[in-house]
């Protein structure tokens, strides 16, 4: 799974993640200072969600890392979980381009479903919060790609603790969006469900299907 070109190629695109997180760092230090301590901290939310742009140059660097690390991690889940694989630069994009599409769709659809229903500050605020905690994952991700291809520690272990520290995260999110909403959720908890259901689970089932054939 360590051959020279997968190692290769993922190198640079683990050093493109890093670069994006430099630049973003560069470009917004006191606000990726504020970023960084998200966790237990709601000043970021509190601050930046007033601000935020249909476009933001910040979240799209970071982003840019999730998907080139999130890509190379599922590579490497894969290829330890299910069936060892033979990297190919082309099939490889195919899965990077799957993984970035998702997520903007994802979010897009759920944008054109706020104006349709007139909740637009509600879902502007909400949908800031989770790309915020996917991209403060993208963070632990590029660490864990670190540590599947320059370590020789169990990668069984690195990637299910990695699994562990990102739902940690993504549920802290998940919870203080609930908590700050509450009140609005509890009188329609069927249309809640039928949310999740619809646009926060299904993204991933189809996801995982594009990954399953990714060998094929």
């Amino acid at each position: 799974m360590r051959d020279y070109v997968t190692h290769e190629w993922f190198t640079i695109l683990t050093v493109f993640g890093i670069f994006a997180i430099a630049v973003a760092k560069y470009l917004n230090t006191l606000r990726f200072g504020d970023f960084i301590s998200i966790i237990g901290n709601s000043k970021y939310l509190k601050i930046y969600s007033k601000d935020q742009k249909f476009i933001d140059p910040f979240d799209g660097l970071l982003f840019l890392n999730l998907a080139f690390s999130g890509s190379i991690f599922l590579f490497f889940c894969y290829s330890t979980f299910v069936s060892p694989l033979t990297f190919e630069l082309i099939s490889f994009l195919k899965l990077l381009l799957a993984v970035a599409t998702v997520v903007i769709i994802k979010t897009l659809l759920e944008r054109l479903i706020a104006s349709l229903f007139e909740i637009d500050s509600i879902i502007d605020a909400y949908l800031f919060q989770k790309i915020t905690f996917l991209n403060y994952s993208g963070l632990v991700l590029i660490i864990t790609n670190l540590l599947l291809l320059y370590t020789i520690t169990n990668p069984k272990i690195v990637i299910i603790t990695s699994f562990v520290v990102i739902f940690l995260i993504n549920l802290i999110g998940f919870m203080t969006s609930f908590r700050n909403y509450q009140k609005i959720i509890n009188p329609n908890f069927f249309y809640f469900l039928l949310y999740l259901c619809a646009l926060e689970i299904a993204p991933y089932v189809l996801l995982y299907k594009v990954i399953s054939e990714y060998n094929v």
